[in-house]
């Protein structure tokens, strides 16, 4: 923010508290009390001419976004959390005091208002007001003249600010709330149980990823902030809970970008008796009926792309994608040496101690993701990233695992859960062996001792929320759909997310 626009909204403050005084020597308190309102805007709008037909008075409260003073009458238009509606004041229609407030009145202030419906002579349904009174003295002019918070870094700053100025993010973030709900409604309509798992925890798991950490003093221990509920939900399976899910915060110190958020929304479930073709049913059905919400259809344009994710949706195996977008074949590749001179025809790095299961894996993400535009299920993950997936049946190089892909983007990852305890100890024990790996899943013994009480065979899903949203409301970041997303202080320095 400029010095010059700093001081014009210091000075236009100092003049906003001056009025403070004068309104309360009119009988008013700036900061007034309850208002026991009878309509929103909305309703005003949809049943304007029974209102007006009627004489009936109605009571609206919001917020001033304009007024247009005409001497002794005036407009202005009040906004609520519905809609925004036309005032229409006259001076000989309201007490002296209450002409004298309205002098004092500012954009930005919330009053609350009292009188009868009718339309201008241009159609638009108004409101006179017989009477009114101030609820709230803002002392703080909005930026840019009231046209819009248009800087990004303010908005996701002032995110309260953000849902004054821009109508379209509240509409947004009633859309994620109505997605929410629906994900829980066809959960439970499904037989699921929504709990909740520590978000404090002695032992990090469930993802290879890199934890928050932090001290728990009363025990003088280590804790760390979970990077997914994936094992305390499992340990519930264990326990007879056969279909569980939970929506819950995660959190992963970890990059920032247009579609990463160290804290983020997810939702994992679990059912007993199940496999892989379960979770990728629940993928299919719960991303189709966001886009119902949404767009009232299964097929929407995002980014100026039309997409369909009418289930079902098609699926390719890793190597079946590599081999699609690259031509190279790593079902054929039998040895380290071959999946390195695929690699090295492709110009792919790897490390020293990569097995071809992460090489695939590198050249899939170097090669084949961002290709991804329309929805799809990869398959087939290789054992060496997939450390709670089941084995293959037919061929153990690789997992019973996918992830759901739309528009570039991994959206969804599940698979048929591992219930045999010798196995999953080894997978662990793969993973820690790994030193090119920084992220590798960490041996969780008490985990692995539930498992030897016995886990039904179990498909499990997660899915990244925060990304859902992003598709299902047209936002092109994760910011856009998380009310108040990470950002360093102001004054700390350059925000380090990059609008990819």
């Amino acid at each position: 923010m400029s010095n010059n626009r700093v001081n014009d909204t210091n000075e236009q403050r100092e003049i906003r508290i001056a009025k403070l005084d004068q309104i309360r020597a009119l009988g008013y308190d700036p900061f007034g009390q309850k208002f026991a309102f009878t309509h929103r805007a909305a309703d005003v709008l949809e049943n304007a001419q029974a209102l007006e037909e009627s004489g009936e008075h109605v009571r609206l409260a919001g917020r001033l976004m304009l007024i247009r003073d005409h001497g002794k009458t005036a407009f202005a238009v009040l906004r609520d959390d519905r809609s925004d509606i036309q005032l229409y004041f006259r001076k000989d229609e309201l007490t002296e005091n209450e002409w004298a407030l309205y002098k004092l009145l500012d954009m930005g202030d919330i009053i609350g208002v009292e009188g009868t419906v009718f339309k201008t002579h241009t159609g638009e349904t108004t409101i006179r007001v017989s009477t009114y009174t101030i609820l709230t003295k803002t002392l703080r002019p909005m930026p840019e003249k009231w046209h819009g918070l248009t800087d990004k870094e303010q908005r996701y700053r002032m995110r309260y600010v953000d849902l004054i100025c821009n109508p379209q993010v509240k509409d947004t973030f009633i859309k994620r709330t109505k997605m929410l709900n629906a994900i829980r409604k066809w959960y439970t309509d499904h037989g699921f149980l929504e709990v909740e798992t520590p978000v404090l925890q002695p032992l990090y798991g469930g993802a290879n990823a890199r934890p928050f950490v932090t001290h728990l003093n009363a025990m003088d221990m280590t804790m760390y902030l979970r990077i997914a509920p994936e094992l305390y939900l499992k340990r519930l399976v264990v326990g007879g809970i056969d279909r569980v899910f939970e929506i819950t915060r995660n959190f992963r110190n970890e990059g920032m970008d247009a579609k990463h958020n160290p804290e983020f929304t997810a939702m994992e479930s679990y059912q007993a008796y199940g496999d892989i073709e379960d979770a990728i049913h629940q993928t299919e059905e719960i991303v189709a009926e966001c886009a119902r919400i949404c767009y009232g259809s299964t097929k929407f344009v995002y980014e100026g792309v039309e997409l369909d994710v009418t289930p079902p949706w098609p699926r390719l195996t890793m190597s079946e994608a590599v081999k699609k977008y690259t031509g190279e074949d790593f079902d054929a590749a039998k040895t380290l040496e071959e999946a390195r001179a695929i690699a090295d025809r492709l110009n792919v790095e790897y490390g020293e101690y990569e097995g071809p299961g992460k090489i695939l894996a590198d050249v899939f993400d170097e090669y084949v993701e961002d290709k991804l535009v329309q929805p799809i299920h990869i398959t087939r993950h290789p054992i060496e990233v997939s450390p709670l997936s089941k084995l293959s049946a037919d061929d153990h190089r690789f997992t019973d695992r996918f992830e759901s892909y739309i528009f570039t983007r991994e959206l969804a990852n599940g698979f048929s859960e591992i219930n045999d305890p010798i196995d999953q100890r080894k997978r662990f024990e793969i993973q820690l062996a790994d030193r090119d790996d920084d992220e590798a899943h960490p041996m969780d013994e008490d985990f692995i001792r539930s498992l030897e009480y016995g886990m039904p065979p179990t498909g499990g899903l997660g899915i990244g929320l925060d990304r859902l949203f992003m598709l299902m409301t047209g936002s092109h970041s994760i910011r856009d759909v998380i009310f108040f997303p990470t950002m360093k202080p102001e004054g700390y320095g350059e925000d380090e997310e990059t609008e990819k």
